[in-house]
């Protein structure tokens, strides 16, 4: 692109995010100013269902209703989306009357929507509106009506959906998260939901990836080095746990501990003269991405398990990388 063209087009995209972020700041201060009592009794709500949440949505306002759901069902609260469109062929034996419904449209007149309204009225399903217009058809229906600030789209004609689709999916991220901290939803429960890829990865523990039992690197106090070297180099982790008599940890001995002690009557040096004491630890239940984050900010490549102050395991940073959590 030409040095014109190209700064034409950095101008569009600051003139789209500076649109965009003011429609963003009309809904933090809407939060404080009107919206924050129907917010509340949305979560309440939601929280109370015994059923699921069906959100619901047209064209863009349905994309957006449907990564809501995705982000309701992976952060504890159940939920699907029903497309409008889909709803009165059929789609509406999906929806019970335990759930409660969440209905997108920034106009609040979306024709297909209809069907959707006059079921929740005429089954008493608790029907939940994000809209601008709560004077509209879906506003003055339901039962909670989350109103959105008027805001300019991005699109310099003001009509292509982008400011509004923002506003929408923010206010239902914000949802999601309030029902989350107040369910006290854990990493640990999002791991549950999050199995596959990097993130469920990051979210395996300690004990999925560590090498347990014999194959930890293990000598006892009093040992000479040259034991220790030997167990060392048979167990290949770089380091040997030192133990106590009564088999806590006492200390670690690293390839970092050997180069720093160096000298000529190194291997008949006991390992107490040697090791670190008070080594840096993790337990069988912390999360892999714990320890992951222990190593980098220790800048050490190995990692002792202990439980009641016992090694149980040994992680090593090349586990954490075949696991995908590095």
């Amino acid at each position: 692109m030409s040095e014109r063209k190209s700064a034409a087009a950095i101008a569009s995209a600051l003139r789209t995010l500076d649109t965009e972020a003011e429609g963003i700041a009309a809904l933090v201060a809407a939060m404080s100013d009107g919206l924050g009592a129907p917010f509340v009794a949305a979560v309440e709500t939601i929280r109370a269902a015994r059923g699921r949440v069906i959100v619901t949505g047209m064209g863009k306002s349905g994309h957006v209703a449907r990564k809501i759901a995705a982000t309701f069902a992976s952060t504890g609260t159940p939920a699907f989306f029903v497309h409008a469109a889909d709803a009165s062929h059929g789609d509406l034996g999906m929806i019970t009357s335990d759930d409660v419904m969440l209905a997108l449209s920034w106009s609040g007149e979306t024709e297909e929507l209809k069907e959707l309204i006059n079921y929740s009225r005429r089954f008493r399903i608790v029907l939940i509106a994000i809209t601008v217009n709560v004077e509209s058809t879906l506003g003055k229906s339901a039962d909670i009506v989350l109103a959105l600030p008027e805001a300019r789209e991005a699109c310099p004609h003001n009509l292509a959906p982008t400011t509004s689709s923002l506003m929408q999916l923010a206010l239902g991220d914000a949802l999601a998260m309030a029902l989350l901290e107040s369910k006290g939803f854990t990493a640990v429960d999002f791991g549950v939901f999050h199995p596959g890829g990097r993130l469920g990865a990051a979210l395996k523990f300690v004990r999925d990836v560590m090498h347990p039992g014999d194959a930890v690197p293990l000598i006892k106090r009093g040992a000479l080095m040259s034991e220790a070297i030997v167990e060392m180099s048979a167990k290949g982790f770089g380091c040997v746990a030192v133990l106590e008599p009564d088999g806590k940890l006492a200390g670690v001995v690293t390839d970092g501990d050997l180069r720093r002690h160096m000298r000529a009557d190194l291997l008949q040096v006991p390992v107490d003269k040697v090791m670190t004491t008070a080594p840096k630890t993790v337990r069988p239940g912390q999360l892999a991405s714990e320890a992951l984050l222990l190593l980098n900010s220790s800048k050490i490549t190995a990692l002792i398990v202990v439980e009641s102050e016992r090694p149980v395991g040994i992680v090593h940073f090349h586990d954490l990388l075949r696991a995908g959590v590095a």
